[in-house]
């Protein structure tokens, strides 16, 4: 894989983000843009476990996809209190994605504000991630194609971007958002995984306190170093083909998905699989 680091600024004003990252849909990480915010100061493990401790929440680890389960159907459920002294006491694999926090702990919504971007962000789906020492997401990209602002709460994450161009060589499964859940983007072995060395894509850390710019539709690889968590606001995507892309996932591609697996079974997911490497390889032998 080829891989530029993620450009990095300090701060940024909305004209100079439109002009020069949202336009040409290029990454940013922003350094320093959130350190008014309460949660700059208040949002850390700690914290959260004392505002939501008892709250009940969806976990999910990198197993493989099984058609035994639903779209996004998560793989364990914990009270937050304790999910959080598992991360804290030892290396685990759950994760939780996709939490909304202006649902189940209002409280939480005086500690950030949603920034100017000349983009209209969605706000009733602010969205909390948290994951454990060396827990990753497979390689994907959202269901909506939005843009998204991601901000990071302590600890160190790793992040893998690829544009929607990189599609060919990244081993996508077909009727799905994800590559093949078997190949290590930290480190692929490209004797199994030729193609990747075709992919040109990005890569950066984020630290507490930094914001990474996700244009439409970017894949997104993303591991913990250490525990932490991050909160993502997003706005839907403005290009016509996105659009259409992203009505197309929500109301049929996943439900077909949905219907196959009931129907196929397993037979379903493994043809899935199959057909991502041979139409990968196909087109890598073409180029």
């Amino acid at each position: 894989m080829q891989l530029k680091t993620i450009p990095r600024v300090k701060t940024l004003d909305k004209d100079t983000f439109f002009k020069e990252y949202y336009k040409p849909q290029k990454p940013v990480v922003i350094e320093r843009f959130i350190e008014d915010w309460p949660a700059f100061s208040k949002w850390n493990l700690d914290y959260i476990k004392s505002v939501a401790g008892d709250k009940v929440v969806p976990l999910y680890d990198d197993r493989p996809v099984s058609h035994k389960d639903g779209f996004n159907e998560p793989h364990s459920k914990m009270k937050m209190g304790d999910y959080i002294d598992l991360l804290k006491n030892e290396p685990t694999r759950y994760r939780i994605f996709l939490w909304n926090i202006l649902k189940e702990v209002p409280q939480l919504q005086a500690d950030y504000s949603y920034p100017d971007f000349g983009l209209k962000l969605m706000k009733g789906l602010p969205m909390l991630f948290f994951g454990g020492e060396n827990s990753y997401t497979f390689m994907h990209y959202d269901i909506d194609l939005a843009n998204i602002f991601h901000f990071h709460f302590e600890g160190k994450k790793e992040i893998i971007l690829f544009d929607q161009n990189q599609n060919k060589v990244l081993y996508k499964i077909p009727h799905s958002l994800i590559t093949r859940e078997d190949i290590d983007f930290s480190n692929p072995d490209y004797s199994q995984w030729p193609a990747l060395q075709h992919a040109t894509g990005f890569k950066t850390e984020l630290n507490h306190g930094e914001v990474l710019y996700m244009p439409e539709g970017y894949w997104h690889y993303m591991r913990y170093i250490t525990p932490g968590f991050s909160m993502s606001l997003r706005s839907i995507p403005k290009k016509p083909k996105n659009l259409g892309k992203a009505i197309y996932n929500i109301f049929v591609m996943r439900h077909i998905d949905n219907l196959m697996r009931r129907v196929q079974g397993q037979k379903w997911i493994d043809w899935k699989n199959e057909q991502a490497v041979v139409k990968t390889h196909r087109y890598l032998k073409s180029i």
